[in-house]
């Protein structure tokens, strides 16, 4: 009897440890697929910047031209803080000249949204908005937003407003592209279904097609942030006297390279936030889209 107990106990033991075994495997796969592209990205970076730090002080190239990366994160640092000392040219006010941008670019950004979802929406439900608005979307979307600048500036002056107008009119089209696509192409059979089941148009326009395009507008609102950035940079770059694009053409004036590069860093930095942004945003708003990727 005590060797069925002990045979017994021993098996429940080897039981137990099977699954410690298995619940540790577990948390180690959740744990590297919650945490692994994250240490993926930061040795990723670390690498880059390593290499990036050896080659500028190898003297390969001139540090006029490609500043080290400590240099360029000081230049950063400094900017940002107000730390600069005094004899340091321009790189106190980055910081103000980020606000600025910042400020220019979401309202851009929310009144491209506002004008872009509803016209895409509109133009792919509605054959005859299509039919008169589709060739000004498309002749406008493909007109380079350079050659804008000159004549805002004509009419505007330089002044926040015509910043304002390039960006908008760098982000609306993509939104209003991809809006528009995302109800042509709603599937068929979704629409039939509901029809089936007695929904009406507007029903059928809320609950079946929108939510099926909503996928499409995140990534044209995607695609605006990248545009509407562009564009603020070529507006302060040619009629400002504030913001990054503005900062950007001074350091180049000057030859301070640590400046430039800091302030290219934080472009990528603020559009990379965006587009992390509206991906969270997605997440919540259309969750069916990621167990689809899954």
């Amino acid at each position: 009897m005590a060797k069925i107990d002990s045979n017994a106990s021993g098996s429940k033991g080897a039981f137990d440890d099977a699954d410690r075994i298995r619940s540790m495997k577990f948390s180690l796969t959740d744990m590297l697929d919650r945490y692994g592209p994250v240490w993926v990205t930061v040795v990723n970076l670390t690498c880059f910047f390593i290499i990036w730090e050896l080659f500028a002080r190898s003297g390969a190239i001139n540090q006029i031209f490609l500043p080290t990366a400590s240099g360029m994160f000081g230049t950063m640092f400094e900017g940002l803080t107000n730390s600069a000392p005094p004899t340091a040219a321009y790189s106190g006010q980055i910081i103000d000249h980020l606000t600025y941008t910042l400020r220019n670019l979401s309202i851009g950004l929310v009144i491209a949204c506002v004008i872009g979802i509803p016209a895409g929406l509109l133009m792919g439900g509605n054959k005859y908005i299509e039919t008169i608005l589709g060739p000004y979307v498309w002749a406008l979307a493909s007109l380079p937003r350079i050659a804008l600048v000159p004549l805002f500036i004509l009419f505007m002056g330089f002044t926040v407003k015509m910043q304002i107008t390039i960006i908008v009119l760098s982000a609306v089209f993509p939104i209003i592209i991809n809006a528009w696509a995302g109800v042509k192409t709603t599937e068929k059979s979704l629409i039939a279904a509901a029809k089936v089941f007695g929904a009406k148009e507007r029903d059928i326009y809320l609950h079946v097609v929108f939510p099926y395009t909503l996928p499409f507008i995140i990534s044209g609102v995607q695609q605006g942030i990248g545009r509407g950035l562009i564009g603020v940079v070529i507006a302060e770059i040619f009629g400002g006297s504030m913001g990054l694009g503005f900062l950007i053409n001074r350091a180049a004036d000057t030859f301070n390279s640590e400046l430039m590069y800091a302030v290219l860093m934080l472009l990528v930095i603020v559009s990379l936030s965006l587009i992390k942004l509206t991906s969270t945003i997605e997440k919540r708003v259309a969750p069916w889209r990621q167990q689809l990727k899954m």
